[in-house]
């Protein structure tokens, strides 16, 4: 195994591995801060981090505005407060070693206001910004404006070519490093283009070896490249190390963490990570992101794909082969569906699916009543948590703060679910485990066969970076 170098990034020489930030209460100060003391980079989100009370009790996130745009202003206050309660956190534990990054998603509502409020509330704590969930254009002028380093997130070279031409050339001195996330192993939200099949995963290394010759055309060549996404073994990836073709290549772990002693998120969920199989964890595109995403195959991901297979296209009029006529709703308002849509729609009404929903591709699923009314309850409470959401119909710029599409019950409230599963505690945790969304990197299977975790061991995170470093 080669030697694993400390490599300069973010104007300081640190080990060449980072805590991939993981949004809503998972990424904390006290994972960032002691992966940072264990010499890396640590990051904590600001994605709706929780904030503390003063006996250092996390304060719940309820909302008590009466309209969306109301409850959005109270998540932005709630989202500014977390941010810098856990930037103080990281900070004490890190004593300063490392580096302390921040995390937010550019398409979280009000983005631009929430990273602001934490970078103006934590003044010297954080050392860089990462994101992505996007194309943050603005990223670097923020960046700039508190004199901290950034790290953009893109899953190709054509992807920070637009980035580059059109902001960041001209904060170059301040880009710390670029994150490329493969769109097929990494958890969470992935980047993957309308040309690329989600079930033929590429080799990272040609576009990697792309995204580097594209950032010498920039002068770009000591500027690390952050590989994220199925990393877990050093050794793995050894041909990688001191290879000139790459240049300076630093790994980023998001899974890891969270089977860790310093790790936020419930017991139920570290115990279900060590029992997962390959497989266990695919690529879905039922965010309201509107982007893939990487989750755990659990009974919530498999309501909203049977939720997806009762769909029927139908017609206001009789139309083509539209020319059966059914009644939506309470007042049986008049569509028109293919005769042997309405057979199967009778077939899934005996089975207790008696609840047509509109969606905006003029088609109508089928839910039982008790799932129709928290679908309507999850879109009429949304806070807006989202710059759009395609379940709510939310928009943060449009003058009506609608999308002017009609809201999509295919999907669900990501706010409510991962705020769920990152709080669940007491004899509910488990069925929380199974009932909501549960994001994770499609390596997340390898907790139940690497011998590290063996008979259940749960390592600090000094210990997690200590093994890492001996590339086994």
């Amino acid at each position: 195994m080669k030697a694993i170098n400390t490599v300069r990034m973010g104007g300081v020489d640190v080990l060449p591995l980072v805590e991939g930030g993981k949004g809503v209460s998972v990424s904390t100060g006290a994972s960032a801060g002691a992966w940072a003391a264990a010499g890396g980079a640590g990051t904590v989100s600001i994605v709706n981090a929780d904030s503390y009370d003063s006996a250092g009790n996390p304060v719940p996130q309820i909302y008590h505005g009466r309209t969306r745009r109301e409850r959005h202003e109270e998540l932005v206050d709630y989202a500014i407060r977390g941010g810098i309660a856990q930037a103080q956190v990281a900070h004490e534990i890190a004593g300063g070693r490392g580096r302390i990054h921040a995390n937010i998603l550019w398409e979280m509502g009000s983005a631009e206001r929430v990273i602001s409020g934490v970078l103006e509330g934590a003044k010297g704590l954080i050392h860089g910004l990462t994101c992505g969930a996007g194309m943050p254009y603005r990223l670097s002028h923020i960046a700039a404006e508190y004199g901290v380093y950034y790290y953009p997130i893109v899953s190709s070279a054509r992807a920070f070519n637009a980035l580059w031409k059109r902001s960041y050339s001209k904060t170059s001195e301040l880009l710390g490093g670029v994150v490329y996330e493969d769109p097929w192993r990494a958890g969470g939200h992935n980047g993957l283009s309308n040309t690329e099949d989600p079930l033929n995963p590429e080799d990272p290394y040609p576009r990697v070896a792309a995204l580097r010759k594209l950032m010498r055309s920039f002068g770009l060549d000591e500027t690390p490249i952050i590989m994220a996404g199925g990393v877990w073994w050093l050794e793995e990836w050894e041909d990688w190390l001191d290879n000139p073709e790459l240049g300076p290549i630093v790994f980023q772990f998001g899974t890891r963490p969270l089977l860790t002693q310093e790790s936020p998120i419930p017991q139920a969920w570290k115990n279900r990570l060590l029992t997962l199989k390959k497989g266990d964890v695919y690529l879905n595109r039922f965010s309201p992101t509107g982007f893939y995403s990487s989750a755990v195959n659990n009974s919530f991901m498999q309501e909203l794909r049977e939720r997806s297979e009762r769909q029927v296209a139908f017609s206001p009029e009789a139309l083509g082969a539209h020319t059966a006529s059914y009644g939506v709703g309470a007042r049986k308002r008049e569509v028109f569906v293919a005769a042997e849509d309405l057979q199967r729609i009778h077939g899934w009404e005996a089975q207790g699916f008696t609840e047509a929903m509109r969606t905006p591709d003029s088609t109508l699923i089928f839910v039982t009543p008790d799932r129709a009314r928290e679908i309507m309850a999850d879109q009429i409470d949304c806070m807006g948590c989202l710059s759009e959401c395609k379940f709510s119909n939310w928009s943060q710029n449009a003058p009506n703060y609608s999308t002017g599409h009609k809201a999509d019950p295919r999907s669900f409230c990501i706010q409510k679910t991962l705020q769920t599963v990152a709080h669940a505690s007491g004899p509910e945790a488990e069925d929380a485990m199974d009932h909501n969304l549960m994001f994770g990197g499609t390596n997340a299977w390898r907790f139940a066969t690497d011998p590290f975790y063996a008979n259940g061991f749960v390592p600090t995170v000094g210990q997690l970076v200590e093994r890492i470093m001996t590339g086994r």
